[in-house]
Order: structure tokens, then C-alpha cells, then sequence
């Protein structure tokens, strides 16, 4: 069943409308007719099943058939902190980060970061990469939209942080599996947690220094050495396995 997202607000009363760019894409891409079904989500975790009611000039209207609570969330808020690759990379690091769970992406830009970006520039691709995760959120059928936010310096990203309730940092220079095993099996029950992630060429010595000064935890990803598009995706499906509930 196709989703699509909404405003919270819209869904009051029997119906909801669904306006711009989707309500293209349902009547003219998908070619939904009325009678046929579709999933709407608010963006806090409830979805709607609903019928296609009728479409207007500017809107398509279902009707709210049940109500339920999502069951795609992780219990913890997990917020990637990228190191800025170079190309493209990072659109493709924002798609599979959606589809494993992360509910925020940070652009980090650290010392080792190759890529120069001007304020204009940073703009436009934060708009790309916002279109990406609302289309990532759809195809997995999240119960909210995970956001790309701003880019961040690693000094930046390291404050922000510390408004979380745990961090984690793969590095080659961490303990063992063993230990870094035991620091996965302590996320389970925190609210939030961020994870660092290195560009090309990983993080400075000195950067990793300051991430532990903060509070977060060095762990080990094994004893291969992947690439920074590989990284994430490895811990988040990780703590996805280590996370994820029955319903």
C-alpha cells in the first residue's frame, strides 16, 4: 500500500487532503482511483487508512477507514553524525541511514573532510538531501520523517551531542569486539544516541580524543576497515537488530 505524510493538523475530522507534489504523484504517476487504499502517516508515529475519496483541482481526499500506532520506530532516537564524503556518497549514507531506523542526519565537516562547500551551495543540497529522506521514509514505511540538519564542524556536532543520552564512535584504535559487544548490549533503554562516523581517511587522532572527552564510547566495527558509506550503515544495522521490539 502506498504512504504518503502529512501535517498532523490534517488529519482531524473524517478526511484528509492531500495537496501538492503528492497529489500529483497519486493522480498522475500511480493512477490511484477512488475506492483504492493508501497510508497516510502525521509525522508522530500514527497512521491512517484511508480510501480515495475524490480529486479536486488542487487535492486528493480520503476518507480515514482505522487509525493505527506505527510499529516502524526504534524505541532510541539515533542521529548520525557523517564525516562529508566526497561525490555523492552522502545521498546514498542519507537513504540507507532512513531505512535503518536514524531518525536525524548531520553533515559533518572534520579536518579530514576533502570537500568545500559555500553557503549557497550547503543550501541546495540540504534540500536534496531532505527530498531523499522523505522518499527513503516512504518506500520503508516509517512512522515519521527523518531530517538531514544542517552541517555541522565536528566541534559543532561534538556540543550538539552532548544533549544525547549515549554516543558512539567506531575507530580502529578501539578495544576489542568483546568490549565493543558489551557497549552495543548498554544502548538498549536509552532515549537518544549519536554515532560518529568518519569521512575518507576516518577521524584525526585528536578528533576521537575530544569525542571521548565528551562521553562517547570508542567501539570497534571488526577487523576489516570500511569505507565511510559502509560504516554507518554497518553500526545502525547493528543497533537496529539490537533495538528492534515484537509488536
Amino acid at each position: 500500500m502506498y504512504r504518503f505524510f502529512v501535517e498532523s493538523e490534517a488529519c482531524k475530522g473524517e478526511n484528509i487532503r492531500i495537496s501538492g507534489d503528492d497529489r500529483n504523484h497519486i493522480k498522475n504517476v500511480l493512477r490511484l482511483k477512488c475506492g483504492e487504499a493508501i497510508t497516510i502517516s502525521d509525522g508522530t508515529q500514527r497512521e491512517y487508512i484511508c480510501e480515495i475519496m475524490e480529486y479536486t483541482d488542487t487535492e486528493v481526499v480520503a476518507k480515514i477507514v482505522d487509525v493505527l500506532d506505527s510499529s516502524a520506530e526504534l524505541p532510541t532516537e539515533i542521529t548520525l553524525y557523517q564525516g562529508f564524503p566526497k561525490g555523492d556518497k552522502l545521498e546514498l549514507i542519507i537513504q540507507k541511514a532512513v531505512e535503518l531506523g536514524a531518525v536525524r542526519i548531520v553533515p559533518v565537516m572534520t579536518r579530514r573532510t576533502i570537500v568545500k562547500l559555500d553557503a549557497k551551495k550547503a543550501e541546495k543540497k540540504l534540500e536534496r538531501y531532505n527530498a531523499i529522506a522523505l522518499s527513503a521514509a516512504k518506500q520503508s514505511k516509517r512512522g515519521r520523517i527523518p531530517f538531514v540538519d544542517r552541517i555541522m564542524t565536528m566541534q559543532e556536532a561534538l556540543e550538539d551531542a552532548k544533549n544525547l543520552d549515549m554516543n558512539l564512535i567506531p575507530y580502529e584504535d578501539a578495544k576489542g569486539i568483546q568490549h565493543s559487544k558489551k557497549v552495543i548490549q548498554q544502548v538498549s533503554g536509552k532515549k537518544s544516541l549519536g554515532i560518529f562516523i568518519g569521512p575518507e581517511g576516518g577521524f584525526e587522532e585528536a578528533e576521537v580524543e575530544a569525542a571521548k572527552a565528551m562521553g562517547a564510547e570508542c567501539i570497534t566495527l571488526g577487523h576489516r576497515i570500511l569505507r565511510t558509506e559502509t560504516a554507518g550503515m554497518t553500526i545502525l544495522s547493528i543497533l537496529m537488530f539490537e533495538l528492534e521490539q515484537d509488536v
